[in-house]
């Protein structure tokens, strides 16, 4: 089989993390494997995934030729780029509702996202809330492979960074900074206030500091990062959008808890009192007091680490979920009706129109409405003006 994946961006996420997992294995075991991309990718950026060497790398030019039997969309932005590239089957690997990614004053450009659902291509994806999503809201029947974990690197048996202390909470704050939905300032703000000894903080972002946080993780390859889960007691993860977070549950497997909002996908594996704490989204004088309980309680972080690591014992790891999702793009190959380029180009490009014609009105809305609160601020000055100097009001402005 010859399969491709169309790739935003080779930088460090979660998502990008996953493409990556299922590509290099199903690769090793003898797939055509290519990841394609808007331009020619620098290898150097794989640094924080350095087994993505080993996958062939094109361009949306270069590969423009090429006949594939499978081409898989990983993002929404590659939906509209799908056409470009030929196959015989085409394929949308969904790992989350990503219309929820973005503010909801952005409506034409998450209706834009939304219409990725509509195409009568092949869905996959990774997390039972958006199988019944796509199901519920747009009649598409998605296949499902539950993410995997990496028991070769995530174990109680890798070294730390610095020993936990008994007497002491060291929380890890995980997400890039400056993304509204990963909310990773806020949650660095509420560990501040808590009784936690120590915050830590791993992020994708590029920074050397932090106000309140005692020690920084910038861009760390993968294989780096359990020294820093297995250093930690407890990963404070407060996003309001997931597909199927990995970091708690790579945080189980390296003797750790968690406590998360009840965001998307959360109880994929997470059970609240368990192995983790679950608090309602925005409930931030919850995720403090339970923060404060795993400090004042030390027997009750041991009762969630101790759920936490049954539930990683349990899991299953990436190569047996490479395999299923391998066989799943088999039997779809073989199975699932097809759709032609040509087709899918004038779909594509007709959402496009809708979405340019939308986003042009919604800018005149916006123009219009800014100058009606013109108006209305230079109306209020000048009745100020006339109020309080009324001859220069009559000599100057009146008219």
């Amino acid at each position: 089989m010859k399969c491709a994946f169309l790739l935003g961006s080779p930088d460090i996420s979660g998502g990008t993390y996953v493409i990556f997992e299922h590509a290099i294995r199903m690769n090793r075991r003898g797939i055509d494997i290519t990841i394609i991309t808007e331009e020619k990718v620098d290898m150097n950026r794989l640094f924080w995934h350095i087994e993505a060497n080993e996958l062939t790398w094109e361009t949306y030019e270069s590969a423009k030729d090429i006949l594939y039997d499978i081409v898989i969309a990983t993002w929404w932005k590659t939906v509209y780029d799908i056409y470009k590239i030929k196959a015989k089957k085409y394929a949308y690997f969904v790992q989350s509702i990503e219309s929820k990614f973005y503010l909801e004053k952005e409506v034409p450009l998450k209706k834009l996202i939304d219409c990725t659902y509509l195409l009568p291509i092949f869905y996959i994806t990774e997390a039972t809330w958006i199988k019944n999503y796509l199901k519920k809201n747009y009649d598409q029947k998605a296949d499902i492979v539950l993410n995997g974990i990496r028991k070769d690197i995530y174990t109680t048996r890798s070294n730390c960074i610095a020993p936990r202390n008994m007497n002491k909470l060291r929380v890890l704050v995980e997400g890039h900074l400056g993304v509204h939905f990963k909310n990773t300032k806020k949650t660095i703000e509420l560990c501040r206030i808590s009784k936690a000894d120590e915050i830590w903080l791993m992020t994708g972002s590029e920074i050397n500091e932090y106000p309140g946080v005692d020690r920084i993780f910038s861009k760390i390859p993968i294989f780096e990062t359990p020294k820093i889960y297995n250093s930690c007691d407890v990963i404070i993860k407060l996003s309001y959008v997931e597909g199927m977070f990995g970091p708690p549950l790579e945080m189980f497997h390296c003797r750790g808890t968690a406590i998360v909002y009840d965001v998307t996908g959360y109880d994929e594996y997470i059970k609240h009192d368990y192995n983790a704490f679950v608090v309602k989204v925005d409930d931030e004088d919850q995720v403090v007091k339970y923060i404060n309980v795993l400090k004042e309680r030390p027997q009750y972080l041991k009762k969630l680490k101790r759920g936490a690591i049954k539930t990683a014992n349990e899991w299953p790891d990436w190569e047996t979920q490479s395999l299923c999702f391998e066989k799943v793009l088999k039997k779809n190959v073989k199975t699932s009706q097809n759709i032609s380029q040509r087709s899918l180009e004038s779909k594509t490009k007709l959402f496009l129109d809708f979405f340019y014609i939308a986003e042009e009105y919604r800018k005149g809305l916006l123009k219009k409405e800014e100058i009606e609160k013109g108006k209305a601020f230079f109306k209020k000055i000048k009745n100020k003006i006339n109020k309080k100097f009324k001859k220069l009001y009559n000599l100057f402005i009146r008219n």
